[in-house]
């Protein structure tokens, strides 16, 4: 795979997402290391003058009136890594770790951070050798950045610390002995610069985003499974209605829900039944659904933006020879954000849960309580409908925004923070809940076709049934539940569903 060059400029999602989940080589573009060589010049005159800079030559936060001496500058740099390294809990996931080892070098590589280009190359060295940090997961609250999981990643470069080689964890030193490298010496401004900024919360956000985008698409198809058990009506799809509101997102749903029902035998039979209209978890899956689909582009947009940022205090600007303090820092904009993310999945959970109610009620349809051959004797799919009540309940607790949250820090100095590696902490639950409740959503909806046959489904969905049967049986009599569960759920998470609907949407267009 050709490496990526890194210019701190224009890193894409796509870019970002073959180096952190698929292991493209990354290199440091000549010009990145131009730029950085000529901020670091200017952090050299600045040690060497009067001038208090803050982070160079004088302490932190509500230390930032002590005054360092030119002696002391290299070791302020290496106590302000060690300090600041006081992260606790679980260690994040080797792709998040990935993802913030790239992000960190991206910042530097766009020439305002004032150190060297070695800092950067260290960083892709060990990103291209998968030498991972141990970063723990808590104690950042999104300002001065992600100070605490950034100081676990720095602590490495130093030869402290731990990260993990292949399988083992090791200690730092013995980690860069792994990768071929010796513990760094650090400059002044290097230390301020590897810890200041927003890239774990950053990171987080766009692996989730990525998870989304594959949700949206999945609760699509399952929702025309569902309609399909249901023997619902599609003609709430038509696109004349979606034209009188023309949301990009609701317009696209519309359209999907049209495809992926296509050429449905079981439409057929009840087209002329007395039901004038579904409940809205069914007729509603367009706005609903896309709405989702809306604030996913919003909160790609922001993090598109955020992912070339330089998000370092101070901030170098080499061609006027100024350090500038400031307040890039802050993930303010990611927090709000991601919590709005949580927010929107929780709702596209939370609709798919009230079809799988639907699908196992006998009150609704034609379908056997629970989607039992033999109910009384065999309970079904009854406690899967109260697993998914359980995660869609769950969901709206997770879902309180974190981004409201303020605790003051360093003093009072810091007195508003953003919390914005809270929202994309407990994103990572939400979007785990929310792939379980589809997943159990796909089982009934696949459960409730097999009860129409010898009536065909609509060709998506029908592509859908032999997915998930591919996998998991039809339900006879009572099994234990949980292991379906499991596998429709990596189904869900693999993309296979994106595809269903992408040749869905493509034979459509053809026929058209």
């Amino acid at each position: 795979m050709k490496p990526l060059l890194l210019t701190g400029e224009d890193l894409t999602l796509p870019a970002f997402y073959d180096v952190v989940l698929d292991g493209r080589p990354v290199k440091l573009a000549p010009k990145a290391e131009t730029r950085m060589a000529a901020a670091c010049e200017v952090i050299r005159r600045v040690t060497a003058g009067t001038k208090p800079v803050y982070g160079v030559t004088t302490g932190f936060g509500k230390l930032a009136d002590q005054r360092i001496s030119s002696s002391d500058i290299k070791q302020l740099q290496l106590n302000l890594v060690r300090s600041h390294a006081a992260g606790v809990g679980d260690p994040l996931l080797r792709e998040e770790t990935r993802g913030i080892l790239l992000l960190r070098a991206n910042v530097l590589a766009r020439g305002h951070s004032g150190v060297r280009p070695l800092i950067a190359e260290y960083l892709l060295t060990l990103l291209n050798r998968n030498v991972l940090p141990v970063i723990p997961s808590r104690g950042s609250v999104g300002a001065s950045g992600d100070l605490a999981p950034l100081a676990h990643l720095a602590l490495v470069l130093i030869g402290e610390g731990e990260a993990f080689v292949g399988e083992r964890r090791q200690s730092g030193r013995a980690a860069l002995a792994k990768a071929g490298l010796k513990p760094l010496h650090l400059e002044a401004k290097e230390g301020l610069s590897l810890v200041n900024g927003t890239q774990a919360m950053l990171a987080l956000g766009l692996l989730a985003l990525r998870r989304c985008r594959l949700l949206v698409d999945a609760a699509d198809v399952a929702g025309a499974l569902s309609l399909e058990a249901l023997k619902g009506t599609p003609v709430a799809f038509d696109p004349r209605i979606h034209r009188l509101r023309p949301y990009l997102g609701q317009v696209t749903v519309a359209a999907n829900l049209r495809a992926l029902l296509a050429g449905s035998e079981i439409r057929t039979s009840h087209v002329d039944c007395p039901r004038v209209q579904d409940a809205y978890s069914l007729r509603c899956m367009p706005q609903v659904h896309g709405a989702v689909r809306d604030a996913l582009d919003y909160v790609r947009t922001t993090l598109s933006v955020e992912m070339n940022s330089v998000t370092d205090n101070p901030i170098v600007f080499p061609d006027r020879d100024e350090v500038l303090p400031g307040g890039n820092f802050h993930g303010q904009p990611l927090g709000l954000v991601l919590d709005h993310l949580a927010i929107a999945i929780t709702e596209l959970a939370s609709i798919a849960e009230r079809r799988i109610e639907r699908l196992t009620n006998p009150v609704y349809g034609e379908l056997p309580p629970f989607l039992s051959p033999q109910p009384g004797l065999n309970s079904g799919f009854m406690l899967a409908q109260v697993t998914a009540a359980a995660l869609a309940s769950e969901n709206k607790v997770l879902s309180h925004p974190a981004s409201v949250d303020s605790i003051p820090t360093s003093g009072n100095q810091e007195d508003h923070v953003s919390m914005g590696m809270g929202s994309a902490l407990k994103l990572k639950q939400i979007l785990s809940n929310a792939e379980h409740i589809l997943a159990i959503e796909l089982l009934c909806g696949a459960q409730g076709v097999d009860f129409h046959r010898p009536l065909q489904a609509g060709a998506g969905s029908r592509r859908t049934l032999r997915l998930i049967r591919q996998q998991v049986p039809r339900l006879e009599q009572d099994r234990t539940l949980a292991p379906d569960i499991e596998l429709v759920r990596a189904i869900v998470a693999s993309g296979a569903l994106t595809e269903v609907l992408s040749t869905s949407r493509q034979a459509q267009r053809s026929e058209s």
